[in-house]
């Protein structure tokens, strides 16, 4: 199969660093012209530079997207896209009882009005033309709740419910909603938090990683964290003309966490 997306721009929030990143650069390979998203101008341009090395159509748009003005002036600044990866998020483990309504609207804000407010300024658009793709980067967190971050659970558990009812939207058309689940993954972030732990534990990073499946998520079946490779994989695909038959779908990249057949 040869994923061919010329003439397709896409939208990737949250895409300087980590899984985003990995898209970016998926879509960008498979032909797209891609736009970088992040908040901070440097860090944006910086994920540009990277991405052009490569030969890819890119460009860079800062945007907070958390908020209603973010996303106002990306849509502004780029009124039309084909495919939109609704990649921005957040996440950190707290105690429940620790957790103040603050950080519930934020969670809320970041992991799901973000993709909610783009939805609503592109999806119109790519009915009229009759294609487009918008993905929203769940977890399997969003199924099986972690008792360590609850706020987060629920945010991921959220964006399932949108993405399958705008993809009730779509009816008829070319243009499909889906969602992608990634387990635990190595991107920068978690590689930071991975390397902490071996420091405290006397490990090995391998061991460190290892031991983390094991203890926190012992129902994966590859035992180990995916690369952010492995989960653009499944989004390059999924945003792809060749995916057209899959539409109000969550589809799981996470190693088999979710102990279910559907």
């Amino acid at each position: 199969m040869k994923i061919d997306l010329s003439g397709k721009t896409a939208l990737v929030t949250g895409s300087t660093a980590g899984i985003g990143h990995a898209i970016a650069k998926g879509l960008a390979a498979s032909g797209a012209s891609v736009v970088i998203n992040g908040r901070g101008q440097d860090k944006v341009d910086a994920a540009v530079r990277k991405l052009e090395g490569t030969g890819a159509k890119v460009r860079g748009i800062a945007a907070d997207v958390s908020t209603a003005a973010g996303c106002k002036a990306l849509a502004a600044d780029l009124p039309e896209v084909d495919i939109l990866i609704n990649n921005a998020g957040i996440f950190e483990p707290k105690d429940f009882f620790e957790i103040p309504d603050e950080d519930w609207s934020r969670f809320f804000e970041v992991n799901v009005m973000s993709g909610v407010r783009l939805s609503r300024a592109y999806m119109k658009g790519m009915l009229k033309r009759n294609w487009g793709r918008i993905v929203f980067i769940s977890s399997e967190s969003g199924l099986n709740i972690p008792v360590e971050m609850i706020h987060y659970g629920m945010s991921k558990t959220a964006q399932l419910a949108i993405a399958r009812g705008l993809a009730q939207l779509t009816r008829g058309t070319a243009v499909t909603v889906n969602s992608v689940l990634p387990g635990p993954t190595m991107s920068e972030g978690v590689e930071t938090f991975v390397k902490d732990l071996a420091r405290q534990n006397g490990q090995s990073v391998d061991e460190a990683a290892a031991n983390f499946v094991k203890q926190h998520r012992p129902s994966s079946l590859i035992q180990r964290f995916a690369s952010v490779d492995e989960i653009a994989n499944m989004v390059v695909y999924v945003a792809s003309k060749e995916a057209s038959a899959t539409n109000g779908a969550a589809l799981r990249a996470e190693g088999g966490i979710v102990n279910t057949i559907a």
